[in-house]
């Protein structure tokens, strides 16, 4: 089950405290501007889009430019901090950058939730399917796209299903 986290203040402040030793202790520096981006993606609570994520820190940094936010971006994300979301071109907090990894991320893509799961007995027989089918997983997370709970009951009422099946 994933951790709760919360984003009231002084839960944000701890986990940018981790993120600030973490970085620190990989001989890496924590940026205004990085810090701020992570702060705004624990604060929301859920996944951003770049150009959202640029008008929230335009919001103190008036002259912020989309390279500033990419390049912010492309290093919490090497670092584990961030989640790049590809299912949803979105990024989301790492809430447990500090803790076990996660191998699961499972975006709802109505409203950008992100869950954070562990199961590293399914991402092995994931990898062993996709080898047998003569692919390397590229990554170390595996992506699942749904509904969550809340979307899915305000969907509820238009809810089609749809398969897709492929012949041998």
């Amino acid at each position: 089950m994933p951790a709760k986290h919360s984003s009231s203040p002084p839960a944000i402040a701890a986990t940018l405290r981790t993120a600030e030793s973490l970085c620190s202790q990989r001989g890496k520096r924590l940026t205004p501007i990085r810090r701020k981006v992570l702060e705004i993606l624990l604060a929301q609570r859920r996944s951003l889009k770049a150009y959202e994520l640029l008008d929230l820190i335009r919001d103190d940094q008036q002259g912020a430019a989309p390279p500033t936010v990419y390049r912010a971006l492309d290093f919490l994300v090497d670092e584990g901090l961030v989640h790049r979301l590809d299912a949803i071109n979105a990024w989301t907090a790492c809430l447990d950058a500090a803790g076990e990894p996660h191998d699961l991320l499972v975006v709802c893509t109505q409203c950008g939730a992100v869950a954070e799961l562990s199961d590293p007995a399914l991402s092995r027989q994931l990898a062993s399917k996709v080898a047998a089918a003569g692919f390397v997983l590229s990554g170390h997370e595996t992506e699942l796209r749904a509904l969550c709970g809340k979307c899915r009951l305000s969907a509820a009422p238009q809810a089609h299903s749809h398969s897709h099946a492929h012949s041998a």
